[in-house]
């Protein structure tokens, strides 16, 4: 496993403070390496095996922890001095009211805390009330493109543009690589994405018609970086007789977050600066768990394209959102404080009139911010101060 050097770089600094570092991403997206790579930097800080407790409540050797007085219990008898503890718990979610132990312990104990979770509302609104400014959160994704080239060694052009094609297909979920099989791969993404439904929604939601969210869930996770319409999905689901509503449409949007297996981008008016309201595109946080559901079917590798610029845009710190331009739809204005930067996204500009109305999205906008078009074409496109970019020369950019 490589070094995930961009999240470590952020969360260094918060080692020995004892505000809690709350680590939240999607299932298998490598929380529990960054943990464990956590630990490697402090023992090599010098920090003492026995003052360092790990705990994975997905495993069963810690099945004996039922509840936040059992946890209270264990650690209490672990800790043997006064010296600093660290305390890393995993997939923290599993144990009921697990935040009235963690809250105990910073309150009581020299201890430095971290918390993982695969669930948005890790830190509910009771919860953020509890631990009010005594806690910073990191959110952590499936590997970049530049970490796959990184994780697999990749040197020459013709292999990374091989390893770029796999990439937009099936997503950068860590372990997913180590399978020498595509059959073995998909049949992993497959339980993957069917743990999150049924252990990060289903069960913790209880929901009762699984098969009808099921179909919902399909339908969102197979048609990506698409304008949100209730109505275009209620008339999908009428041509194949299933009765659904607009509200269960709108709660399956919202699991689908919470679990973090989707994002929202909101619409944004360039001209009249303001957010357009029910224009929301929703993108995957991995290809790989809409792929997977999406054998098949006809690939929409536009869609694709523009889902790994917004993971990307994200990664890089950016607020991501949809801009309208007069009519024309800009796909991703990405800001970060006093920065702005456009981004059209285009498979291919070798059609003319693709050529056109993607460098023609940004006609009338007056302000100096860095225009982009960004597509795999390998040839430069750029005009009119509008600049083209590869794809993988800007995944690999920075």
């Amino acid at each position: 496993m490589i070094k995930r050097e961009n999240y470590l770089a952020k969360i260094r600094e918060f080692y020995d403070m004892d505000i809690i570092k709350v680590i939240t991403g999607i299932r298998r997206c490598g929380k529990s390496t960054l943990l464990l790579q956590i630990i490697e930097e402090l023992k090599e800080n010098n920090i003492k095996d026995n003052h360092i407790i790990y705990i994975n409540f997905e495993d069963i050797e810690f099945s004996f922890i039922k509840n936040y007085l059992d946890l209270n219990k264990y650690i209490k008898e672990q800790i043997k001095d006064k010296e600093k503890y660290y305390l890393l718990f995993d997939e923290v979610q599993m144990l009921d009211e697990w935040e009235r132990a963690i809250n105990s312990f910073k309150a009581t104990l020299n201890v430095s805390i971290f918390v993982t979770g695969s669930n948005s509302k890790l830190l509910s609104s009771e919860l953020a009330t509890l631990l009010s400014g005594r806690y910073v959160t990191f959110k952590i994704a499936p590997f970049s493109f530049k970490e796959v080239v990184e994780y697999k060694q990749l040197k020459e052009k013709g292999e990374i543009e091989d390893a770029f094609n796999d990439y937009l297909l099936w997503g950068g979920l860590p372990q997913r690589f180590s399978f020498p099989t595509i059959k073995g791969m998909q049949t992993y993404l497959k339980d993957v994405f069917d743990s999150i439904v049924l252990k990060d929604i289903v069960r913790r939601n209880s929901i009762k018609n699984i098969a009808l969210f099921e179909r919902v869930m399909e339908y969102l996770v197979t048609n990506p970086g698409q304008t949100f319409s209730p109505s275009n999905m209620m008339s999908v689901f009428e041509t194949e007789k299933i009765p659904v509503s607009s509200k269960t449409i709108y709660e399956c949007l919202d699991y689908a977050e919470e679990a973090l297996l989707m994002s929202k981008a909101s619409a944004y008016d360039v001209r009249g600066k303001r957010i357009l309201s029910r224009k929301d595109k929703y993108y995957l946080t991995d290809l790989g768990l809409g792929q997977i559901l999406n054998i098949n079917k006809k690939t929409q590798y536009g869609a694709y394209l523009e889902n790994i610029v917004y993971n990307e845009l994200i990664l890089r710190g950016y607020d991501v959102s949809i801009g309208n331009n007069n009519g024309k739809e800009i796909d991703f204005i990405a800001t970060k404080y006093n920065q702005k930067e456009y981004y059209q996204v285009a498979f291919t500009l070798a059609n003319k009139e693709t050529e056109e109305r993607e460098f023609g999205a940004y006609d009338n906008i007056q302000d100096y911010y860095p225009k982009y078009v960004i597509s795999t074409d390998k040839l430069d496109y750029s005009q009119n101060g509008i600049i083209h970019k590869n794809i993988i020369d800007w995944l690999l950019e920075k």
